[in-house]
């Protein structure tokens, strides 16, 4: 299996005009290795955090030139395994996240991992190894990896974990993936701007979908589809991505608009990823189980 190692390159936006660091072809299984979210520079508490390089976060291994792709296209990322690090590392600090008004310094921890756990102290918390910045080159001007677009990027979507496949729109030859930003685990929101934040070696699956067409990125996993939107507002980016899903749903039935859009609300799910990010970041969710008897495929 080919490993893509994170000191062939790493890139800190997204950007059509990126020189790949390496080229697959369509179909490929590669496992790419990340930084965490502070390019590995807090290793200890005593690290001053504030002094840390504030123009090396979020670094994104890649771009991957995936031949085949063209803009129109579609890339699906199947993610097959997440392997995290021993030990992780959360933030908080001034005007960072909801509580940043309240915090009067920068502050690190480290989080050790431990049988299945990650330890808060004393504290056995759950992992969710899942991946915070993942996407392709943007249509346009480049799109720094802190923020999340149309292309994917800093989604921070806790449903971006093993198993899971994304679906991204292509904007130009080779769809340039990257991916970074790892976590061990983040609740929905990632109300501090830091989930538990951790080098990560993840194995994908890259394939390239002629025919078909996206406006956002979709994602599926064995339960559900989601829509995934980010918008300047939550409230826009919720209303995005359920319009968006419902369209989508109404041109692949006989139902009417109307029709659809009480099947939502009576069993769909909008779902908030983060609301720390430079635009705010939604998904709404349908269960696999509806779509069968809606008689339905997405994607």
């Amino acid at each position: 299996m080919k490993v893509v190692t994170k000191s062939e390159g790493v890139i800190y936006e997204f950007s059509k005009d990126h020189n790949p660091i390496r080229s697959v072809p369509s179909g490929s299984t590669i496992t790419v290795e990340t930084y965490d979210c502070f390019k590995n520079q807090i290793q200890t508490p005593e690290t001053v955090v504030s002094e840390i390089d504030w123009n090396q976060i979020n670094p994104a291994t890649g771009p991957i030139f995936v031949e085949g792709a063209v803009a129109g296209d579609v890339l699906k990322v199947r993610i097959d395994k997440i392997d995290i690090a021993k030990q992780g590392v959360m933030v908080v600090g001034p005007n960072l996240g909801v509580m940043g008004h309240r915090i009067q310094e920068m502050e690190a921890k480290m989080i050790p991992i431990q049988k299945g756990k990650a330890m808060f102290n004393e504290i056995e918390l759950p992992l969710n190894p899942m991946i915070g910045v993942i996407g392709v080159a943007p249509d346009g001007e480049p799109v720094n990896c802190g923020t999340p677009g149309e292309h994917g990027g800093n989604m921070d979507n806790k449903k971006i974990a093993e198993g899971a496949t994304l679906y991204f729109p292509v904007f130009t030859d080779g769809a340039l993936f990257a991916l970074g930003d790892c976590h061990a685990a983040m609740g929905d929101g990632e109300i501090s701007v830091s989930g538990i934040e951790i080098p990560a070696k993840v194995t994908v699956t890259l394939e390239v979908l002629k025919g078909v067409t996206l406006k956002h990125p979709m994602l599926e996993n064995e339960e559900s589809i989601m829509q995934i939107v980010s918008a300047k507002t939550l409230d826009e980016a919720c209303k995005k991505a359920t319009e968006e899903i419902i369209d989508r749903i109404v041109s692949k039935t006989d139902l009417s608009l109307s029709e659809v859009t009480m099947i939502m609300s009576a069993a769909g799910q909008v779902e908030v990823c983060q609301i720390v990010d430079p635009l705010m970041t939604a998904r709404f969710s349908v269960a696999k189980s509806l779509l069968k008897q809606l008689n339905v495929e997405l994607i």
